[in-house]
């Protein structure tokens, strides 16, 4: 490997790996051009720890924590603000599953719906459901208590709930 390539292993890691830390990226942030410098940004940071990286017992998890981490630092500062925004995210989501156009479907549902949602909403739904994560976890990746975790995941859901009621609603007048 070229000198100015990086440790062995990393380059297959981060094409790998890319397009989950900017989904995940992406679904923290709601912001699909944000999502792109926070997954752009991790993967330095991944590249400068890279041994602890592989060292990990769950190198994912590690990168994922960089990726919080990163999210988090950016929002401390004071030059952060969130913009609310009619329209559409240009990042789309692969889909999964053997139907493709149900999978795309769903998948846009679920950016629009979190869009809709404060940022500590949409980090807690994103690392519990879609991370599959356990409170334990996401508590620790976001600095609050696992009580405080359970606590805004409900909330989460209830204003999904509230949301989509409100738009079938609406739907049916």
């Amino acid at each position: 490997m070229a000198g100015s390539a990086g440790p062995t292993g990393f380059e297959e890691y981060a094409v790998a790996r890319g397009p989950w830390l900017q989904r995940v990226a992406f679904l923290l942030s709601g912001d699909a051009h944000l999502a792109q410098d926070l997954a752009q940004s991790t993967l330095v940071q991944a590249h400068r720890s890279w041994k602890r990286v592989q060292a990990a017992d769950d190198p994912n998890a590690y990168v994922r924590r960089i990726l919080v981490n990163e999210l988090r630092t950016l929002q401390r500062r004071r030059s952060w603000s969130e913009v609310v925004s009619d329209e559409p995210a240009t990042l789309r989501l692969a889909p999964a599953g053997d139907d493709v156009e149900v999978g795309v479907v769903q998948r846009l549902e679920v950016e629009r719906l979190l869009g809709r949602l404060s940022p500590r909403a949409r980090a807690v739904l994103t690392l519990r459901y879609l991370e599959d994560l356990p409170a334990t976890e996401v508590a620790d990746l976001l600095g609050l208590s696992p009580s405080s975790v359970r606590s805004a995941t409900s909330r989460a859901l209830t204003r999904l709930a509230e949301i989509t009621s409100t738009e079938a609603h609406d739907d049916d007048r």
